[in-house]
């Protein structure tokens, strides 16, 4: 099978270089984070991997709400009320709010993430700073209301659509690794939230074991037929990499299964 594959901005974050990697940054110049959900049209589609956050939780976390998720998804002609199948890479807030955004749908879900939001772990503020509890609690609900998939490890969501445990950034984090016409395109999410986090071995601050953070960038690169084939998960260049998805939708939706300009 093979797929169309989509990345929709939906916010934005202003901060110093020396944020986003472990010991700082040298440079420490102005580093932006961008705010991503992805799409996936192609047979049994669309699925969409990850929610991203609302207005109110980016209020709270002081980051920029540029366009709903919602809105971003109609403009590559998605309806929300449409999708049967939504993939959360994990829990933290950037990635699995607006929680009633697919009520029709079913998500994926690495167990490992739910045992680890409704554990002892969450018991530290240093590892629950990233969840939101009512994020946690929605994901709660429809496991009640039996609408969540649990997966160990690697399984596979549809016909060329593997989900693929990675951990690290947290302890069931998943990339998804998607057939498309130019290869397999992986979706790192956070397992590299940075071109430079995979190109460099560096790590983001927000991590829960950074041992599996660096196992994780030699996964990535076994999943993907080369660098250009994986995309990290806030990264302001993969909006000047990739092409829009049309006329109009320039520095919001591109399309990631087309060979990206050279770096």
């Amino acid at each position: 099978m093979i797929y169309e594959v989509y990345a929709i901005r939906y916010g934005h974050h202003d901060r110093p270089s020396s944020d986003n990697f472990i010991g700082g940054d040298a440079h420490d110049v102005l580093q932006p984070l961008d705010y991503f959900v992805w799409a996936i049209i192609g047979p049994g589609g669309p699925f969409i991997v990850d929610t991203g956050f609302d207005a109110a939780t980016g209020k709270k976390r002081q980051r920029e709400l540029l366009n709903p998720v919602a809105e971003g998804l109609k403009a590559i002609d998605i309806r929300p009320d449409q999708i049967s199948n939504v993939i959360v890479s994990h829990l933290h807030f950037d990635h699995a709010g607006n929680h009633d955004l697919c009520p029709q749908a079913r998500y994926h879900l690495q167990a490992l993430e739910m045992e680890h939001v409704t554990g002892r772990c969450m018991c530290y503020p240093y590892l629950r700073k990233s969840f939101e509890v009512d994020d946690v609690v929605g994901m709660v609900r429809k496991v009640f209301a039996g609408r969540v998939t649990f997966h160990s490890g690697v399984d596979e969501i549809a016909p060329g659509i593997t989900v693929h445990h990675i951990g690290g950034h947290s302890r069931g984090l998943q990339c998804v690794r998607v057939e498309t016409r130019r290869g397999p395109v992986v979706l790192a999410s956070d397992a590299s939230h940075l071109y430079e986090h995979l190109e460099q071995g560096r790590v983001f601050p927000t991590t829960y074991n950074i041992a599996e953070v660096l196992i994780g960038y030699e996964t990535l690169r076994k999943l993907a037929h080369s660098p250009r084939h994986i995309v990290p998960g806030h990264d302001p260049k993969v909006l000047e990499r990739y092409p829009a998805a049309r006329s109009g939708l320039e520095n919001w939706v591109v399309r990631l299964d087309v060979d990206p300009k050279p770096s």
